[in-house]
């Protein structure tokens, strides 16, 4: 039985053309079936993923205020998530909760910058002077090994009590990892790469910018999802000693008058700006790999 079958090379160069065109838009539904597959997966394991944390944080609440209901525990030390919303709602009511929130998180937001611009500018002077990294690496690794709540009193004594000191606290708990990662992250770039540079005329300066840094963006981002966290950390425990406001000042003075309702609402909401913190890095990270096709 014979096929009938198309020589192209019978025809002109268009009609060559519009049977290629024809072949590709067959095979298109089949190729957009399989992307819709797979987008329907992927979608379909973020809202498993959603759907079970909401669940675990839901039973959670339910058996804490079971738990507080029942006298399983008391709910002078450990509250309950009725006390804790009544208490929130109340701080809410007299914008005191709003003040302190505002308080730490530009405490915080302006600690994480700090320590950003000055990792970013100590890991270039590294990278461009190795002798320079040889000699600070080990006083870089001591710093960084440090209890950084063992240097507040020192930072109180030195600064005084303020503002300033709280943001000396939480630039000294990121300030030293982050320029380790930084440095890290620079050196593993493909030194091929700078070989090519360096063959093609450029100077240490394109390489660092054409190679080095684009090449050290993904280390950059995960270690500021980090450090975000960080500065956080440094920045309450500069409000426990030094501060007459935010959440870290509203911890201590709960624990001090037993208000343990306030402690607990502040701790909660501590843990919701650290969340929506490296939520919005991690936005960030997403946006900026899609743009630049990482």
């Amino acid at each position: 039985m014979k096929t009938n079958q198309i020589n192209e090379k019978n025809f002109s160069p268009n009609k060559r053309n519009l049977f290629r065109k024809r072949n590709v838009s067959r095979k298109e539904p089949a190729e957009l079936t399989k992307q819709e597959e797979f987008v329907k997966k992927h979608r379909r394991h973020h809202h498993e993923i959603a759907s079970w944390r909401t669940i675990l944080f839901v039973l959670f609440l339910a058996l804490w205020e079971i738990s507080a209901d029942l006298k399983w525990i008391d709910s002078f030390f450990f509250a309950s998530p009725s006390r804790v919303a009544k208490c929130f709602v109340d701080q809410m009511r007299n914008n005191s909760m709003l003040a302190h929130i505002g308080v730490t998180l530009f405490e915080t937001l302006f600690s994480f910058l700090l320590v950003l611009c000055a990792s970013l500018l100590v890991a270039t002077l590294l990278w461009y002077s190795p002798r320079l990294s040889e000699i600070l690496e080990p006083y870089l690794v001591v710093l960084n090994s440090l209890p950084k709540s063992a240097l507040a009193p020192l930072f109180i004594v030195w600064l005084g009590t303020g503002t300033r000191t709280i943001i000396v606290a939480g630039m000294s708990v990121a300030v030293f990892g982050s320029v380790i990662s930084f440095y890290t992250g620079f050196q593993q770039v493909d030194a091929e790469k700078i070989t090519l540079i360096y063959t093609l005329g450029g100077s240490r300066r394109d390489a660092f910018s054409k190679v080095v840094l684009p090449g050290s963006v993904p280390i950059l981002l995960s270690t500021a999802k980090v450090n975000i966290g960080l500065a956080l950390v440094g920045v309450i425990i500069g409000e426990f000693l030094a501060a007459r406001r935010g959440l870290g000042y509203l911890i201590i003075y709960g624990s001090q008058v037993f208000q343990l309702d306030m402690v607990i609402t502040s701790i909660i909401v501590l843990c919701i700006i650290a969340l929506g913190f490296y939520k919005s890095i991690q936005i960030i990270e997403h946006q900026i790999k899609i743009r630049f096709k990482m």
